[in-house]
């Protein structure tokens, strides 16, 4: 009985040791950034079916920052009433992995699937002011910060 009740208090106080919350505080930089919890070992994740948007409205990227899971296919909008681009230079620093996915008009999107970690600049090349940062991350605990 003693052996139980120690097996029963070591799983109580594993489990417990496994459960918690993370905090912190990013000091030094202004704007928003993406905190995520980085590969677990022995864990893989199926990517997420739904597609998050990037549109650009208003000769800008909306959202300017955006995170995603490893595997997740992203939809690029183009809402203005001007013809938009959208191309990366490379992923994670990797400027083998750089894409364009063209040019097209009003109201159309192109997608594209993220295989890859690391963080993605996103720029069009008809308009170079415009520009956003997409994070591909290695599972699905991940946030973006609100506006510093």
């Amino acid at each position: 009985m003693k052996n139980v009740l120690i097996l029963a208090i070591v799983t109580g106080l594993a489990l417990t040791a496994n459960a918690g919350s993370i905090s912190g505080q990013v000091s030094g930089v202004a704007g928003q950034s993406v905190v995520y919890v980085d590969t677990i070992l022995g864990k893989t994740f199926p990517a997420p079916t739904p597609h998050p948007v990037i549109d650009q409205k208003g000769l800008v990227f909306q959202p300017h920052v955006t995170a995603v899971q490893v595997g997740t296919t992203v939809d690029f909008l183009n809402s203005d009433s001007v013809a938009h681009n959208v191309f990366w230079t490379s992923v994670g620093g990797n400027k083998k992995l750089n894409h364009n996915l063209g040019t097209w008009p009003k109201g159309e999107r192109k997608s594209f699937k993220f295989d890859t970690p690391g963080a993605v600049p996103i720029l069009c090349n008809v308009h170079p002011e415009m520009s956003a940062y997409l994070v591909v991350v290695p599972t699905p605990y991940f946030a973006t910060s609100d506006q510093a």
